[in-house]
């Protein structure tokens, strides 16, 4: 289905040049992958972002959320639509003391990584295993990210958003279900930002936490070529990598595409690789595995558009 001239124009008219036709969406990726949106949209505030999920609504056209471009694989024939990406208006943070601690508010766009080098600099803990997760704030609280005993889920206070009719709403953080790898949110709600409650400790000890968390990462994952971070959701008691590898399949190929040898729940793109070698690569994998071990491997990356 063709975008609507007079949707088209609608949001030209909302956004000016933040409205792009057909922009090819590998560069907004972490694998550096995915075809073109038939249209991609950068709102930067929630009114903007409020008015576009109205037209979009009244037109009848769907929206998709691109958020950081990491966590997911876009298809080599784009996304059909709407695409939205958070632009800069959402990458604020700001800081409130309270007894004991302080909570941050911050905007969806901010990488989460640099939030939790703020955090960590101030004393605060709370998002010291953050340090090298890729993605932005709102892709953090959507997937409930975490690592090495940490998560997204302990921390939050609330978070504001906007609902696919393009009313802003703000919701308590535990009025939020979170699960492994997911929080629960009305569909087609959009994440503007989110409140994290920290707690004050010794800037020391928080720092070296933090560069714990570093060091692991650094040893255990690949780096210097574009990946989507893991592939796959541990299963209960056991791990996606370790299952992948006693498949035997680090180092296997599919076009530009190669199971990390570094860390085989990752798949790295080698120069030019296409959606369909990575997608490939996932279903060798989830059928190796089911074969030898009876697991059935479940995607914690996100398929976007048309397979």
């Amino acid at each position: 289905m063709a975008i609507p001239e007079a949707l088209v124009r609608s949001l030209s008219s909302l956004l000016g040049e933040r409205v792009r036709v057909g922009e090819p969406l590998a560069r907004h990726t972490s694998l550096r992958i995915g075809g073109p949106a038939d249209l991609l949209a950068l709102p930067d505030t929630p009114d903007e972002l409020g008015g576009l999920l109205r037209a979009a609504k009244t037109h009848g056209v769907r929206v998709t959320l691109l958020g950081g471009g990491s966590n997911l694989l876009v298809a080599d024939g784009g996304i059909p639509g709407i695409v939205v990406k958070l632009g800069r208006g959402f990458a604020h943070l700001s800081w409130k003391e309270r007894a004991g601690g302080c909570e941050v508010r911050a905007g969806a766009a901010v990488r989460f990584g640099r939030l939790a080098r703020a955090a960590v600099a101030r004393g605060l803990s709370g998002l010291e295993y953050a340090e090298g997760i890729p993605g932005t704030v709102g892709g953090a609280l959507f997937m409930n990210a975490g690592a090495y005993g940490g998560e997204v889920a302990a921390a939050v206070a609330a978070v504001d958003g906007v609902t696919a009719e393009g009313e802003l709403l703000a919701l308590a953080g535990d009025a939020l279900a979170f699960c492994y790898r997911r929080a629960e949110l009305a569909p087609g709600f959009v994440v503007t930002a989110v409140r994290f409650r920290l707690q004050r400790d010794g800037a020391a000890v928080v720092r070296e936490r933090m560069e714990d968390a570093r060091s692991r990462r650094t040893a255990a994952q690949p780096h210097g070529q574009a990946n989507a971070g893991s592939i796959f959701k541990n299963p209960p008691g056991d791990h996606a990598g370790r299952l992948i590898e006693v498949a035997g399949l680090k180092g296997a190929r599919a076009g530009r595409a190669r199971i990390s040898e570094r860390h085989a729940n990752f798949i790295v793109n080698e120069g030019g690789a296409c959606a369909v070698d990575v997608k490939a690569l996932m279903d060798l994998a989830q059928r190796v595995v089911w074969e030898q071990s009876g697991v059935w491997l479940e995607p914690e990356v996100r398929l976007l558009g048309s397979w």
